[in-house]
């Protein structure tokens, strides 16, 4: 189960409405990645819990990732709790990731800065020695920690401290955000609108990522906060 990249949202479509490109980009240079959603959405206005497994399913086929879970916290009332710490832990131990991809330090939904917060608690959890963690065949799960965490940037702007070029990668990623088609907007579905059910909403997702790219300039891009100080040994490698 081992993987480069591992991808966590709070909701089924974190992933794709926020990094989507970044995934598939990836996967074209030889990186492999996985997705693990800790809710269901249950509480979205629109759909089912049902239907957002199916949807987050055919999402993960069209991004070509290695595998894609879903712990079935709480939405909306997870807690930052020593059980869903070592739930998560328990994943990064698994995957062994040598980067993670995280929800939005800050956003309009509470559930994405708290998911983050979640998510580097549990970092730094499995990475403890006396922390005993075991995969389904009772093996041991050394500890582990990811080189690097990038929080991905959501509905509210945040001056990002890295882009990722993503162009020729957004069709992909529209492609993958639409399988998710009970969350958007259809003329004909009869279900209460939401933020992201309006008509303009995936041109606002296309007009980020051509925003974010023109600031390195490129066609479009992805942009991320670290949880540490970036560094590099080669200035040659940065845009």
């Amino acid at each position: 189960m081992t993987v480069d990249i591992l991808a966590i949202g709070v909701h089924p479509d974190d992933v794709e409405l926020a990094c989507a490109g970044t995934v598939l980009k990836h996967i074209s240079l030889g990186y492999s990645v996985a997705i693990v959603d800790l809710t269901q959405g249950e509480l979205g206005t629109r759909g089912t819990p049902e239907g957002r497994l199916a949807e987050a399913a055919a999402a993960a086929k069209i991004l070509g990732v290695k595998s894609r879970r879903n712990l079935g916290m709480e939405d909306g009332f997870f807690e930052i709790s020593r059980e869903n710490k070592l739930a998560i832990a328990r994943e990064i131990r698994l995957h062994r990731p040598k980067i993670i991809l995280a929800n939005a330090i800050e956003d309009r939904h509470p559930d994405h800065g708290r998911a983050a917060k979640l998510v580097n608690d549990s970092i730094f959890i499995s990475g403890l020695k006396q922390v005993a963690l075991y995969d389904e065949d009772g093996k041991d799960l050394e500890r582990w920690r990811p080189q690097q965490t990038y929080h991905y940037i959501q509905d509210r702007y945040i001056e990002p401290d890295l882009v990722v070029d993503i162009s020729g990668f957004l069709e992909g990623k529209m492609k993958a955000i639409r399988a998710f088609a009970s969350q958007f907007h259809d003329p004909a579905s009869e279900e209460p609108d939401s933020p992201i059910s309006t008509p303009d909403f995936l041109q606002f997702v296309e007009a980020r990522a051509k925003g974010y790219g023109r600031s390195i300039g490129v066609e479009y891009g992805e942009g991320f906060t670290a949880a540490r100080t970036v560094g590099t040994g080669d200035l040659g490698n940065l845009v």
